[in-house]
């Protein structure tokens, strides 16, 4: 089967556009995911390395970031690509819940152990490089209790917050582009705006869901059975010990990181997709 230059187009521009955002976001806002993460540790903010060495952890996170977002948008821009024309108005989304979802689960494939490795590096009180990091995981925990723990709960958490940002996302675009731009494509600003309302929201609405995971993630397997890291009994444990303030640590630096992040990783993707579409490929704005 024959790819048309408009799918070329797809695929192509929304991989490597993926890419560029996902780095550049990830790096330029690090140390307030660094604030996150020691949060929401259960050894406290101050134990976890507090506001020293914010940038520690950034070596993974360099790796994983260019990769995981590349993968999310060649999938979602896919889906959405061939979906769209086959559902009425009304149901699109559910076009984009789903793309969302599935976008999520390719993913979490590079991240979770990405997430991994960041998470240990940016809470230990040693400075443990991040090789160390991955060779002891695999030594003592495995592949799928070590490298990729708590891909269950990051899929829990993520899911979700795809599912509700996605749609709101595209709504915003779409009001925004029929009732103050005449139905003329968005500026790549515009863009960044609506990902930025869009991203904030459903950050702070999924908080618990990303304490829950990075609990999960940092958990010490000398401490406790494997059977008792579950997403119910971490849940449990954080809400019993610290309430809905515990379920919500965090919260502040995640909403801030990931709306100042949507603004910055939309409005640097729609920019690259673009460019890569019109310049690389030789063809015209599909979207």
């Amino acid at each position: 089967m024959e790819i048309t230059s408009q799918e070329r187009s797809l695929y192509v521009s929304s991989f490597l556009a993926g890419g560029v955002a996902g780095l550049f976001v990830d790096m330029v806002l690090f140390p307030l995911d660094t604030f996150k993460t020691r949060l929401q540790s259960e050894q406290g903010f101050k134990k976890a390395g507090g506001f020293k060495q914010i940038y520690k952890g950034v070596g993974p996170q360099a790796i994983g970031s260019a990769p995981q977002a590349a993968l999310f948008f060649l999938t979602y821009e896919s889906i959405k690509y061939y979906a769209v024309p086959m559902v009425p108005g009304s149901m699109l989304p559910m076009v984009y819940m789903f793309g969302a979802s599935v976008a999520e689960v390719m993913a979490c494939l590079v991240r979770v152990p990405i997430e991994v490795v960041k998470q240990r590096r940016q809470t230990s009180p040693k400075n443990i490089s991040s090789i160390r990091i991955v060779i002891k995981a695999y030594k003592y925990e495995g592949i799928r209790k070590g490298l990729y723990r708590g891909f269950g709960s990051t899929i829990i958490r993520e899911v979700p917050f795809s599912v509700i940002q996605f749609p709101i996302l595209e709504y915003l675009k779409s009001t925004y582009r029929k009732y103050f731009k005449n139905n003329i494509p968005l500026e790549s600003w515009e863009v960044a705006v609506c990902g930025s309302i869009a991203g904030g929201f459903s950050a702070a609405v999924t908080t618990p869901l990303d304490v829950v995971k990075t609990r999960i993630m940092l958990a010490d397997r000398k401490l406790a059975k494997s059977s008792e890291i579950t997403v119910l009994n971490t849940f449990r444990n954080v809400y019993t010990k610290d309430g809905l303030k515990g379920l919500f640590s965090g919260f502040v630096p995640r909403t801030l990181w990931i709306t100042l992040g949507g603004y910055i990783f939309f409005g640097s993707y729609d920019f690259s997709k673009n460019f890569f579409g019109c310049y690389f490929v030789n063809s015209d704005r599909y979207i």
